[in-house]
Formats: C-alpha cells, structure tokens, sequence
C-alpha cells in the first residue's frame, strides 16, 4: 500500500522559491526540503539551516587518532617489546610523530566520509520524488519545495492550502513505496 511522503510545490524561478522557502521557515515546518537545478545563494538563511556537527565528528576521531598513535607507540616500544639501544630513551615522541600523525589523518578521514554518509541518511538508492514526473525538470529548469508528511506541522489540508498560497505552479502529493 502507498503511503503519502509529502507535498511538493513547483516554482519557475529561483526569486519566487526563496521568497517561498522563507515562508515555509517562518511556519515553523522542520522536515523539508529545496530543490534545484543549480546553487542558489541566500538559501541556507532563506531555510534557516544551522551549521552541521560534521567538523566537531572530525575532531573527536582526529584526537582519537592521535591519542591511539600515541599510546600504540609507547605500547609496542617501552612495554611490550623494549630495546635499549645506545641509551637511548624506550619512548621518544620525534621519532613516533609520522606514527601519530598518519592514525590522526586515517581516523579524520573515516569520521569525515562515515559521518557523512550517516548525517545524511545515506545510503538510500531510492528516494519517493524520482516516481514523479514534474521532479525530473528540478535538474532542467524548475525549482521546487517539498514538505515531507512526516513533519510535525503537516495537515494534509492545512499544508496543501498554504502551498497553494505560496503561488506556485502546481502542487503533487508524492507517495512513498509500491501502488497495488
């Protein structure tokens, strides 16, 4: 059975969307999103995005990184496997600094491209607004705002009425999985 994904509204102009999309912002709708054929400057503030979480993931598996490299230095050359040779201390930090460095830079790397993927929802190989046709100009030339039926805001009725006031195009409920 088909259950409803959203309501998608389709504009001609980048102009008229970002007036739209602030609209949408200062409903109060959280689950929503924009979509067009090329960037658009003014549409992080014109949707009120928030900065993402992403660097501070960096930052946890870099210090991870380095404090592994660390301890697996002093682990492997004054603990488990010690080598007096000429004097010289068990462990010295210069001579682990490549050591440390390399597992700082491959954990950064990890959480960078696995945070990603997981701060976006990824991977997903389907998403419902590919079953619509009018979505395909959204690459072309058309602009369009979908708001997900999941929102907290969203009414059926209430939401298709206001999309209706944003003057767009048109309007399409999209449904999300198989028709029978």
């Amino acid at each position: 059975m088909s259950t409803l994904y959203g309501l998608m509204v389709e504009f001609d102009s980048a102009s008229r969307l970002v007036e739209a999309a602030e609209q949408v912002r200062d409903r109060g709708f959280e689950r929503w999103d924009v979509h067009t054929p090329f960037p658009i400057h003014g549409m992080d503030d014109a949707m009120g995005i928030r900065g993402t979480q992403l660097p501070f993931i960096v930052l946890v598996c870099g210090i991870t990184g380095c404090a592994l490299g660390i301890l697996m230095q002093w682990w492997m050359n004054a603990v488990d496997y010690p080598l007096n040779i000429s004097g010289k201390p068990l462990f010295g930090l210069p001579a682990n600094i490549p050591v440390i460095f390399e597992l700082t830079v491959l954990l950064s790397a990890f959480g960078t491209f696995f945070g990603m993927w997981g701060l976006n929802g990824m991977p997903r190989l389907h998403h419902p607004l590919f079953k619509s046709r009018r979505f395909r100009r959204a690459t072309q030339d058309r602009f369009f705002i979908v708001i997900e039926a999941d929102d907290p805001r969203f009414d059926d009725v209430e939401t298709r009425a206001f999309l209706e006031s944003l003057g767009g195009l048109s309007i399409e409920a999209v449904n999300d999985g198989e028709e029978r």
